[in-house]
């Protein structure tokens, strides 16, 4: 069994494709659950984009430990030296720098020769090697680069000092066997890349991340770069979790060891999507609503006589529980919390109070609480401090287009009501908040789906805003659609500083 390193880039890769800005505290969140999942790195983010970002690496360096937290450059020493800053207090850091090296990408966008390339990359992996040991080279559309020329940076900046070299797919053109055959000829044509772990970064464009991944793993890479769910530029990235259980089925195909709680498969995912507002298809493979469902009379008597004839992977594997228990306005909270607990939820025991109390809302207008109903509360029945909340909406309609909506926010613990007309109920509800706010703030983007079962099924309302520079995504939920958007919009501007 050989070791495979997981290097998660969510945070970086995975963020700067959303056209969003998650918060630190968010970004801490979902960099602690990975912790928990058991990747090897995490990519933080680009402390040179962007105070935020240099602080939300500051923050998770600092914060998240057992693991090694990773900042990604340019071949710039700036860049290089802010990296270095902000992981200053992280227990095991690594620098990511590199630069590009396909023809069309030295000509056309870095205006460089090729041996003013492989020179900028010597010198920025020399210069971050004053600062860590640990230091990882990109190049950057390394599958549409000449192979010689290639092999000739990655030799020069492991001469440099670069303990990982990184062969990424960047605009996911590969095809497996072509990006197998290019991890084989990096081994074979690199005299020292004995040295170093050989990392593959592949992108979905063709749909054909995971596979090329797996087709990198096969040829002998030490570490595969993905993101949760698979979110990422374009198409995305290659789904870590898709990866973990391609090889978790299929042990001696591979002979992998991956140092990896499967467990917390489910509950990662659900985080994610619940925090960067990208909901997972209910197709997708792994973490999908549907991966474990056979609709199919054949299926179901075939998985009724014996699972595994349709069910390679056992749903409890990922974090996703056989057994359920019922839930109503009668169950108390050790039947919550017991729920909870089953679908990948520890909570402390102020938490629980403050979510029972909106299940108890939740319940008394739905006859059974779903799994689906606990996901949606445990992403809003939690309120952050100072987060902006809805304490009353009152709308009124006139025509087949005109309403009228009366809101009172709590701000800081301080109620302000105001009023709006709009076109259509939710429109106003929009622009009563505005106005209470007193800040210009643009709706880019608005949606609202059931997400649960029964009669009375949540809402789920997503919001994108633009506000200050910057986009803010927002949630919320109500078997009242209104409510649910107004909650969602609310959440949003929360958001702003």
């Amino acid at each position: 069994m050989r070791r495979l390193y997981l290097f998660d880039t969510t945070l970086r890769d995975g963020e700067q494709s959303l056209g969003i800005t998650l918060n630190v505290r968010e970004k801490l969140e979902i960099a602690k659950q990975l912790a928990t999942l058991g990747v090897d790195i995490l990519e933080a983010g680009f402390p040179a984009s962007s105070p935020g970002d240099f602080e939300s690496v500051k923050i998770i360096g600092r914060e998240v430990k057992g693991i090694t937290v990773c900042g990604l450059t340019r071949c710039v020493k700036k860049d290089i030296d802010l990296c270095a800053e902000a992981l200053k207090e992280a227990e095991n850091p690594r620098i990511h720098t590199g630069i590009a090296v396909s023809p069309i990408h030295m000509e056309k966008k870095l205006r460089l020769k090729p041996e003013q390339v492989i020179q900028k990359a010597e010198e920025a992996v020399r210069h971050a090697k004053k600062y860590l040991n640990d230091v990882e080279f990109y190049a950057e559309d390394a599958f549409r680069s000449d192979y010689d020329f290639l092999a000739k940076i990655f030799e020069r900046v492991i001469a440099a000092g670069a303990t990982v070299v990184n062969i990424p797919d960047t605009v996911g053109y590969a095809t497996p066997w072509e990006f197998g055959e290019l991890v084989s000829y990096i081994k074979t044509n690199v005299p020292n890349i004995d040295r170093v772990k050989i990392s593959v970064h592949c992108h979905n464009d063709l749909g054909m991340a995971t596979a090329n991944t797996l087709a990198g793993i096969m040829a002998g890479a030490d570490q595969v770069e993905g993101t949760i769910n698979g979110i990422g530029e374009r198409a995305g990235n290659t789904a870590l979790e898709e990866v973990i259980m391609a090889m978790y089925t299929q042990k001696d195909r591979y002979g992998i060891d991956l140092a990896v709680n499967t467990r917390e498969i489910a509950a990662t995912s659900r985080l994610v999507s619940s925090i960067t507002g990208v909901p997972v298809p209910s197709h997708k493979a792994i973490v999908g609503t549907n991966a474990f469902m056979h609709a199919s009379g054949i299926h179901q008597d075939g998985i009724l006589k014996e699972k595994q004839t349709y069910e390679i992977i056992d749903p409890e594997t990922i974090g996703v529980p056989r057994n359920q228990i019922v839930l109503s306005a009668r169950s108390g909270r050790h039947a919550l919390k017991h729920r909870l607990e089953e679908i990948g939820y520890k909570l402390e025991d102020s938490q629980m109070n403050t979510l029972y109390e909106e299940f108890l809302l939740l319940a008394d207008k739905k006859q059974e609480i779903y799994d689906e109903d606990l996901h949606i509360l445990m992403g809003t029945g939690i309120p952050e401090q100072n987060r902006i909340k809805v304490k009353n909406i009152s709308v009124a309609t006139s025509g087949k287009q005109s309403a009228t909506a009366a809101v009172t926010l709590e701000i800081q613990g301080t109620e302000i009501t105001d009023a709006a007309i709009g076109n259509g109920p939710v429109d106003a509800v929009f622009k009563a908040i505005d106005r209470i706010i007193g800040k210009e703030v643009r709706l880019e983007d608005y949606s609202i789906k059931s997400v649960s079962r029964g009669k009375e099924a949540l809402g789920n309302a997503t919001v994108k805003i633009f506000a200050d520079g910057n986009y803010y995504v927002g949630k919320g939920v109500s078997t009242d659609v209104i409510d649910a958007s107004a909650h969602a919009y609310a959440d949003a501007v929360s958001k702003l500083s």
